[in-house]
């Protein structure tokens, strides 16, 4: 149960990105002229008016994907929203409608294999050519130009038009090949330099999970049960160990290594204690989002003290000391990137912001779980 406080205090402190979409998809009571204003203050804010200056003639977004920000000397990210990826999603934590012309444009620029190549190369690395020859590598693991970009129209909106369905069952399909595993040591090769596993190889990563949390082809009782069954068990295969102990790469194609993004060796709850992983709030959303309720014993836990947490709060929010928030890997930031949590604040000075952040993922990670 979410606490009416918890609601009251986000109402009071939020800026209009938590506002809109408190309204939206936690109250569902927002009206079409409601709609309509919080949207157009959203237009206005720093970051949106940022991403929309970097968008090109032909619909793409800033420069490369998840790429290089300087290379020998030319600076090609103003910012980091001029990264193709990170300008993805943050259009897509501030719920910006998907027939926004930003968006539509965005995914047909995707969708163009010429306009790709240019865009995705267009930082004179080599690796980003022989990215582009190799794109579909390890897609059934995490490694792969297309992994990004078949999760980037996912989080925009069009993961279920047909485009990213070989994506979808692949992601599905990744969390599958768990199950069957007695020991990670298994798939893993160790040569004594390096850890990897083969790119013909299904592992589930960050990319998968986020792909499945924003589609609705794959959903039916079997698959909720079967990725339920498989996050369980991967705690069971890694458990809480120390992540960059139990983290490997893959092997490409040439015979070279490239780390893994986001290989997923367990998903932990959030207890407000420290977790070492890369943005555990944003993997237990996610994982929220895939319906697969409290079946999924990382889910049960943090619902269960995020439940206890807001309740004994005096104003019903969520508050994580500095020091505390500082040891905790996943502290908000001002705008949305591969590796950080989810960001709806563009100012977490302001005395309320950081609070509004924790407990807006509160509120709405319990709404999740209570619609299952």
């Amino acid at each position: 149960m979410i606490p009416k406080k918890s609601i009251d205090f986000l109402i009071e402190h939020a800026g209009p990105v938590i506002q809109y979409r408190l309204r939206k998809e936690i109250l569902k009571n927002i009206t079409p002229d409601e709609k309509a204003s919080f949207l157009a203050q959203i237009y206005q804010t720093p970051y949106f008016k940022l991403v929309e200056s970097y968008a090109k003639p032909n619909g793409f977004i800033g420069n490369g994907v998840h790429g290089h920000s300087n290379w020998r000397g030319v600076k090609y990210h103003e910012t980091p929203l001029q990264d193709g990826e990170t300008a993805a999603r943050l259009l897509c934590n501030y719920a910006v409608p998907k027939e926004h012309p930003l968006i539509a444009n965005f995914i047909a620029a995707m969708r163009d294999d010429e306009v790709l190549h240019k865009e995705v190369t267009i930082i004179p690395a080599k690796s980003n050519e022989k990215g582009w020859q190799t794109r579909f590598n390890g897609i059934h693991q995490g490694g792969g130009l297309m992994t990004i970009i078949y999760t980037l129209q996912c989080l925009l909106g069009y993961g279920d038009d047909g485009y990213c369905q070989l994506f979808q069952d692949i992601s599905l399909s990744a969390f599958a090949s768990i199950i069957n595993l007695r020991t990670l040591g298994e798939i893993i090769i160790d040569d004594g330099k390096h850890r990897y596993i083969e790119s013909e190889l299904a592992f589930p990563c960050m990319y998968h999970l986020e792909t499945l949390a924003h589609t609705k082809n794959w959903r039916n009782e079997r698959a909720f049960n079967l990725l339920s069954e498989a996050v369980n068990y991967m705690y069971d295969l890694a458990g809480d160990d120390d992540y960059s102990l139990i983290t490997f790469k893959l092997k490409n194609a040439h015979g070279g290594y490239i780390g893994g993004l986001y290989n997923l060796m367990s998903i932990l709850p959030f207890t407000g204690k420290p977790i070492n992983r890369v943005a555990p709030r944003k993997l237990l959303t996610a994982l929220a989002m895939c319906g697969v309720g409290r079946k999924a014993d990382c889910v049960r836990v943090t619902a269960e003290y995020l439940e206890q947490t807001l309740t004994e709060s005096p104003d019903g929010a969520l508050r994580i000391s500095d020091e505390h928030g500082n040891i905790i890997k996943g502290k908000p930031t001002t705008y949305a990137n591969a590796y950080g949590e989810v960001g709806y604040e563009d100012n977490l000075r302001k005395k309320t912001a950081y609070d509004c952040e924790m407990t807006f993922w509160a509120v709405q990670f319990l709404t999740l779980i209570g619609e299952d």
